[in-house]
C-alpha cells in the first residue's frame, strides 16, 4: 500500500512542530532525482568550484576540500513529495567555513548551485548562512550512497530538499535571485516548507 512507503501514522507528540504542513514523517529515505546517477570510479579528477561575486575564488580538489574544518549536524529533512524524515546525521564542511575562505562581496545576496547533469538550485545567502547548512559528504557515519549524492551534496534544511543539491561540483555568488532547474520548471523559487512554498509560476510561462 502506498502508505506502507512511508510508514504513514499518526504524529507523535514529538513529532509536533517538527513536520511542516502537509508532510508525512518515513523512516525510509526515499531517492528521487533528476537524470542518471554519475559514477566515480575514483576522485583523482573531481574538483569544487567556487566563483562569482567572491573576492577569493577558488577550486578545491576532493582531497583540500575534505581537508577543510568539518562538523555534524543532526535535523529533520523535508521533500516537496511530502515525506519528511527526522534527526537525520550528516557530517561534511559548514557552509560559513567556506564563506570564509572566499570573502562574498557585499552584493553578493544569493547562491546558485552547480552540480552534476547540468543540476541548479539557487538559495539566498542568508538562508545558508544558518549553521546547520553544510557541504556534506557523509550520511549516518559513512560516506553518501551514490543515489544519495556521493561524493557531496548541499544540506539546507529549512528548505524543502530540492534545493540541496546531489553531486554538487560547485558554488556561484550571484547578486540576484537566478531560477534553477525546477524553479525553471514552475517549482517555488524559495522553497520554505513551513509556508509550504512548493511552487511558483514557470519562467515559460
Amino acid at each position: 500500500m502506498a502508505f506502507d512507503f512511508f510508514n504513514r501514522g499518526r504524529r507523535t507528540e514529538e513529532q509536533e512542530g517538527r513536520v511542516p504542513p502537509g508532510q508525512v514523517v518515513t523512516k525510509k529515505f526515499p531517492v528521487l532525482h533528476y537524470g542518471s546517477v554519475p559514477a566515480y570510479q575514483d576522485l583523482g579528477d573531481w574538483d569544487f568550484r567556487v566563483w562569482g561575486l567572491v573576492d577569493n575564488p577558488i577550486t578545491l580538489s576532493w582531497e583540500q576540500l575534505a581537508a577543510l574544518p568539518r562538523a555534524e549536524v543532526t535535523t529533520d529533512i523535508h521533500c516537496v513529495t511530502r515525506w519528511s524524515k527526522l534527526d537525520t546525521r550528516w557530517d561534511g564542511v559548514p557552509f560559513k567555513q567556506l564563506v570564509d575562505l572566499v570573502k562574498p562581496g557585499p552584493e553578493a545576496k544569493f547562491v546558485l548551485a552547480h552540480a552534476e547533469n547540468n543540476f541548479t538550485a539557487n538559495i539566498p545567502i542568508e538562508v545558508l548562512l544558518d549553521d546547520d547548512v553544510m557541504l556534506a559528504y557523509q550520511f549516518d557515519g559513512k560516506p553518501l550512497d551514490p543515489e544519495h549524492g556521493y561524493p557531496l551534496r548541499l544540506l539546507v534544511p529549512k528548505r524543502y530538499f530540492w534545493k540541496s543539491a546531489k553531486w554538487l561540483r560547485g558554488l556561484e555568488f550571484l547578486p540576484d535571485d537566478k531560477p534553477g532547474f525546477w524553479e525553471d520548471a514552475g517549482y517555488h523559487m524559495n522553497g520554505d516548507p513551513w509556508k509550504e512554498e512548493r511552487y511558483g509560476t514557470p519562467t515559460w510561462w
